[in-house]
C-alpha cells in the first residue's frame, strides 16, 4: 500500500504552478502514460536551463543516430567545471537515462527530479556538497524508433524506444569495445566528470514480486579495496534503508530466470566491464543499476526510480567524506597492486540471507503448448528468508608489469586508452630489447555474433622472455597511474571484456605464410635428419592419434612449425609486457 499511495502522491504533486506558468511541465504530467520523446526531453532541458542559472545544459560528441548527446549540470555555486569542482570537495553524481529507451522511467523521473531540487529551498543545502550531472537521453536512436510493442512483458507506458541503438548495438554490452558513437562519447563525459557515483536506470526482466525497485550494486569484491568494503558494510544497506524509511522497500536485483527466487535464491550479477556499472567499476566509481520492475503501472515506475535517485543524493550528502576517503584508498591500493584479477566467478560456498516478498509460483498446463508452464499468484503473496549469492572470487589472476608496449599500428586500441584517460608516452627511437611476450595457446570463440562480434572466452595464453624490436611513435603505457586497472583488464587477453576478447588483434590468429609440399618435403627431410628429438616427436603424434598418421598435410606442418621459416608472430600477442623497471627511450 506504501508504494502505490506514493505513486498518487507522487503524480499530484509535481504538476505545480510554477511548471504550468513556465511551461515546464513535463509529458508525463501532462498523461501519466506518457513518457518523453527524445525531442521533447532536450527541449524541457533547454526551458530549465533557461530559468535556472545553476543548471548548465552542453552539447558533446555525436552518436550514431546523428544526434549530439547532452550532459545537464546542477551545480548550486553555477561552477561548472569538474577539476575545480573536485578541488571544492564537492562530491559528482552521474545519472544515464535510455541506454534501454523502452526502459524509460529514468527519463521523465529525472526531468522531474532536477525541476524539484532547483525549485525547493528545502533541498538546496544537499547542493551544498553534491552536483548532479544528467545524460537525459543517451541512445537516441534507439529513442527515436519508438512504438508500443517492442516490451511484451511491459506495463506501459504507452509508446516507448526500441533497445537496440541506430546501429541496432546494445548499448550496455558496448562500453570497452566502444563500437558506437554514444559509447565512444560517454567514455569521454565520463573521464571528464570522474564521478563519485552513477546510476544508469533501467526496468528489469523477469520473475514476479511486490516490489516496485530492485537494485544491481558494482559487485562488491570485484569493486575491491575500501571501497567495495565500504559499499557492501555501510554504503548499500543505508540504500536499503533509506527507501524503506523514506518511500518504499526495494530488494537486490533478482538475477533469477527458469526457477522462482523462493525456490534457488537469488544470485549476484557479474557485472563485467561491458555494463555500465562494471565499466564504473574500472574508474573507482560506485556505479548503481536501479531496475524498476516491469509489470508494475509505470506511473508506479517513475516514481520509484525518482525516489531512488532522490534517496542517492542525501546518501550522498551524509556520506561525502567517507566517500572521497574510500574511493582515494581505492586508486591508491590499484596503483600500487603487484597482481590484479582479471576474472571473477561466484563463490556458491558463501550467501547472506535477505527477507523476500514474492508471489507464490505455480504451474499449470499451457493452453498455447499443453506442458507445465510457471504463473505468479498474486492472491498468494509470501514472506521467506531466502539465500543471497553475492560473493565472487577471482578465476584469473595476472602479475601487472611495470609497463606495456603497444605497436602504433593498433589505433583503435589506443584511442579507447586515451578517451578513458590513460596516460602514454612514445618510444622517440627504436629500440631492442627484452620482454615477456605472450602466445595465445588456446581460446573459444562464440559460434555466432554477439554485438558484432565473435567474442573470445576461456583464453589460455604462454608467457615467453624474448628479444623482439619495437619503433619510434608506439605507444609506452605505465601501470602505475590511476588508470591502472582498466589498462590491465582491457590489455591482458584473458581478461573476459578485453580488448583481445572483443577482436581487437584477431588478425595475430592467421598464419599469412605456408608452403608448396613438394618443395618443402627434401627440407623437412633434411631437418629431421639434423633434429632426431623432432623425428621422434613426429613419430609418437603419429602412433597417437590416426587421422594425423594419414593426414601428409598435417605432418608436414607440424614438422614445419618447428624450423625456421614458421611465422614468429602467428599467435602472437603484440602487446609487450615490461617487467623491470629501467630506461626507455621516450619523447
Amino acid at each position: 500500500m506504501q508504494h502505490i499511495l506514493f505513486s498518487i502522491l507522487f503524480l499530484a504533486g509535481f504538476c505545480t504552478a510554477f511548471a504550468q506558468k513556465t511551461d515546464l511541465a513535463t509529458p508525463f504530467e501532462k498523461d501519466n502514460q506518457a513518457t518523453a520523446t527524445y525531442q521533447e526531453t532536450i527541449d524541457f532541458y533547454k526551458k530549465l536551463a533557461a530559468v535556472f542559472p545553476q543548471l548548465q545544459l552542453t552539447e558533446w560528441g555525436m552518436t550514431d543516430a546523428g544526434y549530439p548527446l547532452h550532459v545537464a549540470v546542477l551545480s548550486k555555486s553555477k561552477v561548472f567545471d569538474p577539476a575545480i569542482l573536485r578541488q571544492q570537495n564537492k562530491r559528482i553524481l552521474l545519472v544515464n537515462n535510455a541506454i534501454h529507451p523502452g526502459e524509460p522511467e529514468g527519463v521523465d523521473a529525472t526531468m522531474l527530479l532536477l525541476r524539484t531540487y532547483l525549485q525547493s529551498q528545502e533541498l538546496q543545502p544537499l547542493l551544498d556538497s553534491v552536483v548532479l550531472a544528467v545524460i537525459p537521453f543517451y541512445n537516441i536512436g534507439g529513442g527515436l524508433n519508438r512504438g508500443c510493442c517492442s516490451r511484451v512483458n511491459q506495463n506501459g507506458p504507452k509508446e516507448y524506444g526500441f533497445r537496440g541503438n541506430a546501429k541496432n548495438l546494445d548499448l550496455n554490452r558496448d562500453f570497452i569495445k566502444c563500437d558506437s558513437k554514444n559509447a565512444r562519447t560517454f567514455t569521454q563525459i565520463f573521464n571528464y566528470w570522474q564521478p563519485d557515483v552513477f546510476i544508469d536506470n533501467h526496468t528489469s526482466d523477469g520473475a514476479d514480486y511486490t516490489y516496485t525497485m530492485t537494485m544491481l550494486a558494482t559487485q562488491e569484491d570485484k569493486l575491491g579495496s575500501a571501497l567495495g568494503e565500504y559499499l557492501r558494510r555501510d554504503f548499500g544497506p543505508m540504500l536499503y534503508r533509506d527507501m524503506a524509511a523514506r518511500y518504499s522497500e526495494m530488494v537486490p536485483y533478482v538475477n533469477a530466470f527458469g526457477k522462482t527466487p523462493d525456490e534457488e535464491g537469488i544470485n549476484g550479477f557479474y557485472d563485467s566491464p561491458r555494463y555500465s556499472s562494471g565499466f564504473a567499476a574500472l574508474h573507482h566509481c560506485l556505479a548503481f543499476v536501479p531496475e524498476t520492475h516491469m509489470l508494475k503501472p509505470f506511473p508506479q515506475r517513475v516514481a520509484a526510480t525518482y525516489a531512488f535517485m532522490d534517496v542517492m543524493i542525501h546518501a550522498m550528502y551524509r556520506e561525502s567524506s567517507n566517500i572521497a576517503r574510500a574511493r582515494q584508498a581505492t586508486m591508491q591500493h590499484f596503483i600500487q597492486l603487484d597482481s590484479f584479477a582479471i576474472d571473477w566467478k561466484l563463490d556458491e560456498q558463501q550467501a547472506d540471507s535477505i527477507l523476500f516478498k514474492g508471489y507464490e509460483g505455480k504451474y499449470k498446463p499451457s493452453e498455447v503448448t499443453g506442458m507445465d508452464r510457471l504463473w505468479y499468484d498474486r492472491e498468494a503473496p509470501f514472506t521467506k528468508t531466502i539465500p543471497y549469492h553475492n560473493y565472487f572470487k577471482p578465476s584469473a589472476i595476472v602479475k601487472a608489469p611495470v609497463a606495456y608496449i603497444i605497436p602504433q599500428a593498433y589505433e583503435e586500441v589506443i584511442q579507447r586508452l586515451q578517451w578513458n584517460g590513460v596516460k602514454m608516452m612514445r618510444l622517440a627511437e627504436d629500440v631492442s630489447g627484452e620482454w615477456e611476450m605472450y602466445y595465445i595457446k588456446n581460446l573459444k570463440t562464440g559460434d555466432g555474433p554477439f554485438e558484432g562480434h565473435y567474442l573470445h572466452s576461456n583464453v589460455q595464453v604462454e608467457a615467453k622472455t624474448m628479444t623482439w624490436s619495437f619503433h619510434a611513435g608506439d605507444y609506452v603505457v605505465y601501470v602505475q597511474q590511476p588508470g591502472a586497472r582498466y589498462i590491465v583488464e582491457t590489455l591482458e587477453p584473458q581478461g573476459c571484456d578485453s580488448f583481445f576478447a572483443w577482436n581487437f588483434f584477431d588478425a595475430i590468429l592467421g598464419q599469412k605464410e605456408w608452403f608448396s609440399p613438394y618443395v618443402f618435403e627434401d627440407i623437412a627431410a633434411a631437418f629431421l635428419k639434423d633434429h632426431p628429438d623432432v623425428r621422434e616427436e613426429l613419430e609418437a603424434r603419429k602412433n597417437a592419434d590416426a587421422s594425423f598418421a594419414k593426414n601428409m598435410w598435417a605432418q608436414l606442418g607440424f614438422v614445419y612449425s618447428k624450423t625456421g621459416y614458421f611465422e614468429p608472430t602467428y599467435n602472437l600477442y603484440p602487446v609487450a609486457r615490461v617487467m623491470k623497471a629501467g630506461a626507455l627511450p621516450l619523447e
